[in-house]
């Protein structure tokens, strides 16, 4: 199966997790030749090409081009693979955001694989579609082989600000790994606020789940963020050669403050990297 079709049929299996709470969230995925609203003459294909210069319909109904412009990592400089030399794009996600009191618009594209990374290669861009539209940043949030919006998609921590949230995951037989970056836009910039690692299996014995979610906590000028990871192991009832675990549920917890002299989020312990580093035990 070609890596486009692949990433599309994915995406097809991960949208009722993904995207379970999306609708309030207006998450979209628009026909990359429809226009804006409200920009009759502007099309979402207008957009991309600020990213992928080249990009242009082919018979198939697929959008293909070249490489992407330039972007750093979101992690930094050491992060990250090279961009792809050829693009190719079913659609994008469309997620309306509001960053220091603007209406911002943030558009992801999943190129699939880098040529010299496991890690794959997505961008994650944002625009000022208020007049003439203007690309005002992109940066590779790729940390596995496929990128998406996590659910919610975004977090309001002001009513001036929403926080992005995207996921990269890759699945074997019965493993499942997730990361999850949690990413502000400041300045129309786009910062890393943490990367959260989970890991699920799914064995004969039992299924081992680690799903995360994220609630504001207010405060200003931003809201706080807590951030919980429930590990729930259950059996599944089936005969097999291994003895199944016991049921059981507890929930990680990490709560990010805003830091006024450091002009960051800060968190209040190291409980994710002590849940990724056990996690790390059982690949």
């Amino acid at each position: 199966m070609r890596p486009t079709l692949l990433r599309f049929v994915l995406a097809l299996v991960l949208l009722p997790f993904l995207w379970t709470a999306a609708g309030a969230q207006a998450v979209s995925f628009p026909e990359l030749g429809s226009a804006l609203p409200g920009h009759q003459d502007v099309t979402y294909l207008d957009l991309a090409r600020m990213v992928i210069p080249d990009l242009s319909a082919d018979s198939d109904g697929f959008y293909k081009g070249g490489s992407p412009i330039d972007m750093r990592h979101i992690e930094g400089p050491d992060s990250g693979g090279s961009p792809p030399e050829a693009s190719a794009l079913p659609n994008a996600a469309v997620l309306d955001i509001k960053a220091g009191g603007r209406d911002r618009l943030a558009m992801l594209f999943d190129f699939g694989d880098s040529p010299d990374s496991a890690e794959g290669y997505a961008a994650l861009a944002l625009y000022d579609i208020t007049a003439k539209p203007r690309l005002l940043d992109a940066v590779n949030v790729a940390v596995d082989r496929s990128t998406y919006f996590r659910d919610p998609g975004k977090l309001s921590v002001s009513p001036n600000d929403d926080l992005l949230i995207t996921m990269s995951t890759h699945f074997n037989s019965n493993q499942g790994y997730v990361s999850t970056p949690l990413i502000m836009v400041r300045n129309d910039r786009f910062e890393l606020i943490d990367m959260i690692h989970t890991f699920d299996e799914n064995l004969c014995a039992y299924k081992r789940t680690q799903d995360i979610v994220f609630r504001p906590i207010a405060g200003k000028p931003y809201a706080a963020i807590k951030a919980t990871v429930t590990d729930a192991t259950m059996p599944s009832g089936e005969s097999c050669d291994e003895a199944p675990p016991k049921a059981s549920s507890h929930k990680i917890s990490v709560t990010y403050h805003w830091d006024k002299k450091t002009s960051r989020y800060v968190k209040d312990s190291d409980a994710f990297e002590r849940l990724s580093a056990e996690n790390a035990k059982r690949f």
